[in-house]
C-alpha cells in the first residue's frame, strides 16, 4: 500500500506541475512534508475544474456526480483506484479535513455547469466554495492538528483564498466570458466593463489582500515560505492588472513573466532567511 500511496501522491505533484508553474514553485518552497499533502489537495480541485471548464463534449454533470461518489467513497472506504482520489483521501483521512469543506467546493463546481447571474449572495458563496474552502484545506495540513492556531488563521485563510479567485476572475474576464459564458462579478455585464468598475473590485481585493498578509506572518515557519510566495506572486499579478483599462483586460490575458517569478522567489527567500516573515 505504501509504494501505491506515494504513486499516487505523485500523479497529483505531475498534475500541478502541469497546470501550475506558480503554485508548483510556491509548493516547493513549504517544508518538504507538506509537498505530497498540498499536490494531492491540488490535484483534486484541478480534476473538478477541468470536468466544468473544458470537458465540452462529454456530459459534464454525469462526470461531475460521479466524481463527488467516487470522491466520499474514497474518504469513506480509505482507498481508490483513481490516483488522484486516492492520494486526496489519505490527506482527508490524516490530516482530518471537514468534509464541509469539500461538499462546499464541489458544489461551487456544481455550479459552473449552469449559466448564473450573480448576485452578492452567489458570487459570495461561489467565491467561499471554490476558493476559501481550499485554503482551510491547506490550513489543516499547515497546523498538523492543532486546532487552536487552525481557528486563529481560519478568517486570513479565507481572505487569501478569495483573493486570489478574484484576480483570477479579473485576469480571465475575457476568456471566462468568451469561451464559458461567465462574469463572475455581481452586477457586471461584460461589454459594459469599465473603469468604475474595475477599481470597485479591485478594492475590494486590496481588502482581502491585507486581510490575509496579517494570517501569513502567524503562520508556522514550516509553511510560511511557500505561502509568502504565492502571495507575493499575486500581488505582483494584480498590480499589473491594476496598472491597465478596464478594456485591455477585456481583450489579453495578462501574466507574470517567469524570470519575474524567478525574481520574486529569491526575494521571498532572503527576507525568510533574515527572519522578516
Amino acid at each position: 500500500m505504501d509504494l501505491f500511496k506515494q504513486t499516487c501522491l505523485k500523479c497529483s505533484k505531475v498534475i500541478t506541475e502541469a497546470y501550475s508553474t506558480s503554485f508548483t514553485l510556491g509548493i516547493k518552497t513549504l517544508d518538504a512534508k507538506f509537498h505530497f499533502p498540498i499536490y494531492a489537495i491540488y490535484g483534486f480541485v484541478r480534476c473538478a475544474d477541468e470536468i466544468v471548464d473544458t470537458f465540452h463534449e462529454h456530459d459534464k454533470q454525469a462526470l461531475l456526480q460521479e466524481f463527488k461518489e467516487q470522491t466520499y467513497k474514497a474518504i469513506q472506504t480509505g482507498i481508490s483506484l483513481n490516483p488522484v482520489l486516492h492520494a486526496f483521501q489519505s490527506v482527508v483521512n490524516e490530516y482530518k479535513i471537514d468534509l464541509v469543506y469539500i461538499e462546499a467546493f464541489l458544489k461551487s463546481m456544481e455550479m459552473d455547469l449552469d449559466e448564473q447571474q450573480y448576485d452578492h449572495q452567489l458570487y459570495g458563496d461561489y467565491i467561499y466554495g471554490s476558493a476559501e474552502v481550499v485554503g482551510l484545506m491547506c490550513l489543516k495540513v499547515f497546523c498538523e492538528g492543532n486546532d487552536e492556531l487552525f481557528e486563529k488563521l481560519k478568517k486570513p485563510a479565507c481572505s487569501l483564498g478569495a483573493a486570489f479567485q478574484k484576480v483570477n476572475f479579473l485576469r480571465d474576464m475575457q476568456s471566462d466570458y468568451l469561451e464559458r459564458g461567465r462574469v463572475y462579478f455581481p452586477k457586471v455585464e461584460f461589454k459594459q466593463f469599465d473603469n468604475i468598475s474595475k477599481a470597485e473590485i479591485e478594492a475590494d481585493i486590496c481588502k482581502d489582500f491585507e486581510d490575509a498578509y496579517k494570517g501569513i506572518m502567524q503562520l508556522p515557519r514550516s509553511a510560511r515560505l511557500g505561502v509568502y510566495l504565492a502571495y507575493k506572486y499575486y500581488m505582483k499579478l494584480f498590480r499589473k492588472l491594476q496598472d491597465l483599462p478596464a478594456t485591455h483586460i477585456l481583450s489579453n490575458r495578462v501574466r507574470v513573466p517567469d524570470n519575474t517569478k524567478l525574481a520574486l522567489l529569491v526575494s521571498s527567500y532572503v527576507r525568510y532567511r533574515l527572519n522578516a516573515i
